[in-house]
């Protein structure tokens, strides 16, 4: 669901209440493209990001803290000199879009009073921070600039009068009666869904198709073939929409999938999708926001921090996946080598009856009475040698064979090892755990060890810990080696211990403490299993469990690979957490 103009005036309309005539003592940059505003207002301390990002551009009140550059960039310096200790006077939406406008009382170098507005422009990859005086309507500065050979129509350069982004013949959806709505749908000649959100400010598709849905109305119906009670209903879910607005009804949220993964945010209820989604509602909106881009924030961290590992870890797959397929076809190869044995055996039976210098001859088989035979020969070599050239063949065959063999399980032990590293990747959730996937790979020899200087070594990240619904402690290892220690060295033999079954994934264990689990616990902890590993989003997912002193590891096998025995399967579905 998208930063519509319908979050941006639930922001605005919360900004009003806490922020009125706070004064911005402080003002950070701590990325290229995002200010935090610290500021003091009804004896509170607040933070206020606003950011640029072209992938998740947004305005809202923070409550966690963000590193900050040693030397100020130069946007967040000639912000201190014009708004630091000023006052904010309003914060308005304009006219329903995703521009929000900051007033700034503040003083200029000789003490008189001036107005700023700061302007925050929420448009994908054409998202900005401008200041702008008030006065003459010029650009003092930008977070990002954009020059004529970009834009011709609007450049965003100090010294520039400030122009709104280009009209789209849209109305604001808070102007509208049914027989306006009713006008604007039958003036459009494209699929109702388009109609809505084509014709009114602020409203994006996800919430056209609401109106439509609730409405019961195919959204892909051209609006001209729409009967006029349909256009009416149409206009009733319209308009409790608009209704909630004007009165501020707000109502936001954050939903989660089946395995309580965020998945996304709004602002207001949205009965349409509550079987698809799980939903927890938030008494302000600037942490529903907060939540869901705190989660996308670290797990695009996590991906570029981890992206050289996913690579490198792809490759290798590849290239295992070629040598399987070809070691498999010559293991089919091999498997023929005993027609090379028949032939020697047939040859030397009739080694009086064979002309020299034959190149092929017909002998009859005497494992299959009736059966004729034709072997091809070396014109150039007797019947014996060319016996005995078969007999080498198959020797050769037969030990090609068992080789091709012993290559195979190592390459598909191999290719379990490094699905396991993927997932592992994949469920990382701090940079910590990125960089213990990374030393695994360093000590199995898969990537060189970096030549840097020794630093104090930091102490290993623990298993993730939770508490099942019956009070046990349900560990789960973050990484291979830890899945080891946690299986081999921490839990005791009576523990319980999970797995999904033939799929890679983390070593999941209940502490018993000599207690007996119920099945709840046992279930939660399987559904945990299942979440940490590659069947993350698949249903009824197989988990095998069994005793701890059931799971051994083999000589030689690489980190987290183990073997067990005595075990019983549950099918369960992935769960993130135990609620």
């Amino acid at each position: 669901m998208p930063f519509d103009g319908i979050v941006t005036s639930n922001i605005v309309w919360e900004l009003n209440q806490v922020l009125s005539n706070g004064k911005i003592d402080k003002i950070y940059q701590p990325e290229k493209d995002e200010i935090i505003l610290h500021i003091r207002a009804n004896s509170n301390n607040h933070k206020l990001l606003i950011s640029a990002s072209s992938n998740y551009a947004r305005l809202h009140l923070m409550s966690d803290t963000k590193t900050n550059p040693q030397t100020a960039p130069n946007f967040c310096m000639f912000l201190r000199k014009h708004i630091q200790g000023g006052r904010i006077s309003s914060i308005q939406q304009k006219d329903f879009e995703r521009i929000v406008e900051i007033y700034i009382e503040s003083h200029n170098e000789l003490g008189d009073p001036t107005l700023k507005k700061l302007i925050i422009e929420i448009m994908g990859k054409h998202s900005n921070i401008i200041l702008v005086d008030t006065e003459t309507h010029k650009i003092l500065d930008s977070i990002k600039k954009i020059s004529l050979d970009v834009n011709r129509y609007r450049q965003i350069l100090p010294g520039r009068q400030y122009i709104l982004p280009p009209d789209q013949g849209k109305i604001s959806p808070l102007c509208v009666d049914k027989s306006s709505f009713i006008g604007k749908i039958n003036e459009a000649n494209v699929p109702v869904i388009k109609a809505i959100y084509l014709s009114f400010q602020g409203l994006s598709p996800f919430i056209a198709r609401q109106v439509c849905v609730l409405a019961g109305v195919d959204e892909e119906m051209p609006s001209h073939n729409i009967t006029h009670p349909q256009k009416e209903a149409l206009y009733e879910q319209f308009s409790q929409i608009t209704e909630a607005i004007r009165v501020h009804q707000y109502r936001p949220c954050v939903m989660t999938d089946f395995t309580k993964s965020i998945k996304d945010f709004y602002a207001l209820t949205t009965p349409w999708i509550q079987e698809s989604f799980g939903f927890q509602n938030y008494d302000s909106i600037s942490m529903a926001v907060q939540i869901f881009y705190l989660s996308r924030d670290t797990q695009n961290r996590l991906k570029q921090k981890s992206s050289d590992l996913d690579k490198h870890i792809q490759s290798l797959l590849s290239k295992l996946g070629h040598k399987k397929q070809k070691l498999i076809e010559e293991i089919l190869q091999a498997e023929g080598a005993s027609a090379y044995r028949l032939y020697g055996e047939l040859i030397n039976a009739n080694i009086y009856q064979i002309p020299e210098e034959a190149s092929k001859v017909l002998l009859e088989n005497y494992y299959n009475p009736g059966e004729q035979t034709e072997i091809t020969l070396d014109p150039n070599l007797t019947p014996s040698e060319n016996a005995q050239r078969y007999f080498k063949k198959y020797t050769k065959s037969k030990t090609a064979y068992k080789e091709k063999k012993r290559q195979l399980k190592e390459t598909n032990k191999e290719l379990i090892y490094f699905e396991s590293v993927l997932q592992n990747i994949e469920n990382a959730g701090s940079p910590q755990d990125i960089e213990e996937i990374r030393q695994e790979l360093m000590e199995e020899g898969y990537i060189k060890k970096r030549k840097t200087q020794r630093k104090n070594k930091q102490k290993p990240s623990k298993p993730l810990s939770f508490t099942s619904s019956d009070g046990f402690t349900i560990l789960v290892g973050k990484n291979n080696i830890q899945n080891d220690t946690l299986t081999l060295k921490t839990a005791s033999k009576s523990d319980v211990w999970f797995h999904t079954r033939q799929i890679p994934g983390s070593h999941v264990i209940i502490s018993c403490e000599g207690k007996e689990p119920p099945e709840k616990t046992l279930l939660e902890a399987a559904s945990l299993s299942a979440y940490h590993s590659k069947g993350k989003m698949s249903e009824n997912v197989p988990v095998d469990y069994t005793f701890v002193k059931n799971v051994k590891k083999p000589n030689g096998a690489k980190p987290g690979m183990v073997i067990y025995d005595h075990y019983n399967t549950v099918y369960v579905n992935p769960r993130e957490k135990i609620d």
